[in-house]
């Protein structure tokens, strides 16, 4: 979906990013997002992919440089406030709370809320989009399917009512007709309005999905373009598209 209007919900400039002493994972990444688009970014195992997520979302601090949040400054706040702000991150591997049912890891994911009707209505709209969370309502977390968890894990953060999703390799370990599902799902969110920040290893599956998409390669963006341009680059086509 192409973006609503021009307004930049989020913009990278400069970021840098290390781990330890020695490990320089981010250099320099410059990264802009607009209202309304799904954005993917896709790159080899080790580029920096989840690292460059973690920064935004305020996990790892960023070394250097500015991240803007519909124009505010974040880098220097807590994870819990840039999540509190709009931003919502469904981290690799799904991280649910598997002592708890599919209702309660529902219902933590509206921790920040205190409007009791619209969390209700978010909820219904949850079981909605993902039906069979609704029959597993009761049932808990650690007992679903991979599948089962990351539906599980994107309706959470969409309890949080963000402004931008971001899905760190949502398909990851997923059998190919859940992984449709998964990508049918992320359109259909984005469609409802809602900017999308896609970080993938199944490089063909974003493409598809998205307006526009960045390559990144040990911690630097190489490649900025439309998605269906970089789907017919030939050099993205040999390094990520098995062509």
């Amino acid at each position: 979906m192409p973006p609503t209007d021009n307004a930049l919900i989020l913009e990278l400039k400069n970021i840098h990013a290390v781990y330890g002493k020695k490990i320089h994972a981010l250099k320099g990444v410059n990264l802009k997002i607009h209202t309304g688009e799904i954005v993917a970014l896709i790159g080899s195992n080790g580029a920096g992919k989840t690292t460059l997520l973690k920064t935004i979302s305020g996990v790892l601090p960023a070394e250097q440089g500015d991240i803007l949040f519909k124009g505010r400054a974040i880098q220097n706040i807590k994870p819990h406030e840039i999540a509190c702000l709009g931003i919502a991150h469904v981290p690799e591997g799904r991280k649910i709370f598997p002592r708890l049912t599919v209702l309660e890891n529902l219902e933590m994911g509206a921790f920040s809320r205190v409007d009791a009707g619209g969390i209700e209505r978010d909820l219904r709209h949850a079981f909605e989009l993902f039906p069979i969370l609704k029959e597993r309502r009761g049932q808990l977390g650690g007992t679903l399917s991979g599948g089962e968890q990351q539906m599980l894990a994107m309706a959470r953060a969409l309890m949080m009512k963000p402004e931008l999703l971001m899905l760190d390799e949502p398909s990851m370990g997923l059998a190919p007709v859940i992984t449709d599902k998964i990508f049918e799902i992320i359109a259909a969110i984005n469609k409802e309005g809602k900017t999308v920040f896609l970080v993938e290893q199944n490089a063909r599956r974003a493409l598809s999905v998205a307006s526009r998409a960045y390559v990144l390669e040990t911690g630097q963006i190489v490649s900025e373009d439309n998605a269906q341009n970089l789907l017919n680059d030939p050099k993205v086509q040999e390094a990520y598209l098995g062509v």
